[in-house]
This record gives C-alpha cells, sequence and structure tokens, in this order.
C-alpha cells in the first residue's frame, strides 16, 4: 500500500526524522492559509499523487508569495500529472502539499528496501540524490552504497556512520546522519514497509539533516496490524478494479493487454501471463482467485476482468488442488450468464474434480473452448482475440 509524501513524512516524524513543516491543501484557499501559518519566506507548492518523478513533471512549484502560491495551487490541483510512473495515461491532483522552503546545501539520497536475495533489509545511499537518482544507479551505480542489515541486530550505528562517509556526508553532520538513518529504519521495521525512500535527503545551510521528501510503502499482508496506516489510504489514487478485488481478497493487478485471466497461485498465473505473451498475446490483468474461492468469489474475479473495457478475450486456467474445479466452473458459468458474456472464453482445467467441472462448462450451453493445457489455451486464446 503507497500514501503520500505529506502522510509519510508525518510516520517520519513520529520516529524524530527531521522533516520540514508542511500542511495538506484540497484547495487553492486552503494553500494560502496554510502558507499564510507556515510564515515562510520561500513556499514549496507540490503536487501529491502515488508516483515518483513530480519534480520533472512541473508538480512542484517554488512560491515567493501569497499569490505566487494561490497561482501554483490552482495550476495543479485538478491537473492531469504525467510521470515515468503514473504511464501516458496521467494522475489527477487532488491534493497539494504546502511546506516551508529550505536552504539546500548539498542532496543525497537514502533508501530502505527488503532485499529478497539475501532476505534482509538493505539500507542504500548515494552523494548524487535529487531528480536524477535513476540516471545515477544505471550509469554510475558504484556511487550507490549498500549497507546490509543483521535482523537480529539492527542498523548499527557503526553501519550507519560508515554510509554517512561513503556517501561524504560532511564531517561535522555526520552524528545527525546516523540518528536519522537510525530513525529512519526504525519506522521502516516498525511499520512494516517494503519501502522507504529519502529522495533528496539535504544537508542545509544551517546545518541540518532534513527529508526533503520521503516515500513509504507498506507491506499489504501486515496492514491488519497497522489500523493508523490503513486509515492513510487514498481509494482515489488506486485502480477501481483492484480497490473492488480486495474486498473480496482476491489478488488483481490490472496490466495494459487484451486477455484477461483467471487464475489460482500466484506461480501459475505469472506463468499463465509469461505463456500468452510467448504466443504473441498481451495480459489484461494478473488474477489470483486463491486457494479457497467460494462460487461467489470467483463470479465476482470474472465481474472484475470484464469491467475492463480493453478485455478482449478471456483465459480461465486453474489447477485444481485446494481449490475445485467444479467451484470454479460454477463461477464461471453464473458470471458468464449474468453478463452476457459475448467474447472469446478459453478454459483450461485439470486437477480436484476435474470431470465435474468439465461437465458443468460442456452444459452450459455457452460458448466456451476447452483447452488441453495451459499451452494449447494460451494459443487457442491468443488466435481468438487476433
Amino acid at each position: 500500500m503507497n500514501i503520500h509524501e505529506y502522510q509519510g513524512k508525518e510516520v517520519l516524524r513520529q520516529y524524530g526524522v527531521n522533516v520540514p513543516r508542511g500542511k495538506v491543501a484540497f484547495t487553492a484557499d486552503e494553500a494560502v492559509s496554510a502558507a499564510k501559518e507556515l510564515g515562510s519566506p520561500v513556499t514549496v507548492v507540490k503536487a501529491q499523487i502515488h508516483a515518483g518523478g513530480r519534480g520533472k513533471a512541473g508538480g512542484v512549484k517554488i512560491a515567493k508569495s501569497l499569490e505566487d502560491v494561490a497561482s501554483y495551487a490552482k495550476e495543479l490541483l485538478g491537473k492531469v500529472l504525467v510521470t515515468h510512473q503514473t504511464g501516458p495515461e496521467g494522475k489527477e491532483v487532488k491534493r497539494l502539499l504546502i511546506e516551508e522552503g529550505c536552504d539546500i546545501k548539498k542532496e543525497y539520497y537514502i533508501g530502505v528496501v527488503v532485499d529478497r536475495g539475501t532476505g534482509r533489509v538493505v539500507v542504500m545511499g548515494s552523494e548524487e540524490g535529487g531528480m536524477d537518482i535513476e540516471e545515477v544507479a544505471a550509469n554510475t551505480p558504484e556511487k550507490i552504497v549498500k549497507v546490509v542489515v543483521d535482523p537480529a541486530v539492527g542498523l548499527t550505528t557503526f553501519q550507519a556512520r560508515q554510509l554517512a562517509y561513503d556517501i561524504k556526508i560532511p564531517g561535522e553532520l555526520v552524528n545527525k546522519a546516523i540518528k536519522f538513518m537510525l530513525a529512519l529504519y526504525s519506522a521502516f521495521v516498525d511499520k512494516d514497509c517494503s519501502i522507504a525512500e529519502i529522495n533528496p535527503l539535504v544537508v542545509t545551510g544551517s546545518g541540518d539533516v532534513m527529508a526533503l521528501d520521503a516515500k513509504l510503502n507498506f507491506d499489504s499482508n501486515a496492514l491488519f496490524r497497522h489500523k493508523d496506516i490503513l486509515e492513510l489510504r487514498d481509494l482515489d489514487e488506486e485502480d477501481e478494479k483492484e480497490i473492488q478485488a480486495s474486498k473480496f481478497d482476491l489478488s488483481y493487478i490490472a496490466l495494459d493487454g487484451n486477455i484477461g485471466c483467471m487464475v489460482n497461485g500466484a506461480g501459475l498465473a505469472m506463468a499463465t501471463m509469461d505463456i500468452i505473451k510467448y504466443f504473441g498475446g498481451s495480459p489484461a490483468n494478473f488474477l489470483d482467485v486463491g486457494g479457497g474461492a467460494t462460487k461467489e468469489k470467483v463470479t465476482e474475479a470474472f465481474k472484475i476482468i470484464l469491467s475492463d473495457a480493453n478485455v478482449k478475450g478471456i483465459f480461465v486456467n486453474i489447477f485444481g488442488g485446494i481449490m475445485k474445479c467444479d467451484i470454479i466452473a460454477e463461477g464461471v458459468v453464473a458470471a458468464a450468464r449474468e453478463l452476457g458474456l459475448d467474447k472469446p472464453l478459453v478454459v483450461r482445467l485439470e486437477g480436484t474434480n476435474v470431470k465435474l467441472g468439465k461437465e458443468i462448462l460442456n452444459g452450459s450451453g455457452l460458448n466456451i473452448v476447452a483447452a488441453d493445457s495451459m499451452s494449447d489455451g494460451a494459443q487457442k486464446i491468443v488466435s481468438l482475440v487476433k
């Protein structure tokens, strides 16, 4: 789960991470009131969307007067911001962060992530922070310094100090940088984050070490432990189909293809998308109905797939273990009838109750194409869609 920058900064502030003063605004009037309250000679007006690259896309403005604040707020609110992370469709700006200006002396980068290769948390840093950090990582990876954290010990003061030296934090500010990193790591672990990214981390003219930006993502599987974080969820920033899927405990991610996929098991779902691509098709979604799906759950999954206007055909690929093939078949038939399915549908069933499942499909009177294998099913749906 993602949250906005201003929300992330409030979370970090609770752990002692130094962040600028700021307030959220939903209208131009609120933006001006926030700027007055902050009383800063320079005010930053920042678009709040769940995507990076806002600065390059014109979503960050420097205001030197209240008139500037009002002008920039009116310009940004309602604007569709297109960044390298939003895709060409962009995201509409519905809220702003009004923040005090900062005397930036030098920009750095600090990030905390889970490295699935080592099964450890890794803290990364670079002396080249700011808008071009992606280019730094791609072209000069030696400038990205990494520290692997032992989970039994946590991030140590020694590791934080070494990282501060490696990214060339000024000597007199190293202790402040250590405090910053230790606080950031504590927030990352306590709140079950999947990523905590500070870009840029800045050293100011007055000698502060501060998070000028903050991106926090959270492990959705751990949100039951964090009701306070769950309350920060902004449904306006999420795909409507994904929101609907979450209500039924379905794992759904919208993609930009035209072949809808309904599969049980994440590994099989990934393999199904791969084989569709292999045969020249393009998957419209990742959808894992899980191992204990009911007829109602399968029906809802089918509805979600069909709610995507880009879907031109559907491939149901089920290997029945805990998930019984007849349950899938009943759900598919129920949804197809309810929605008046008029798109190609290929179904491959294998495993528990497969014979019964095929009988249900064959006796439905619907135009369903049976597949003998995953490869056969992928070829058939790609051919039918084309």
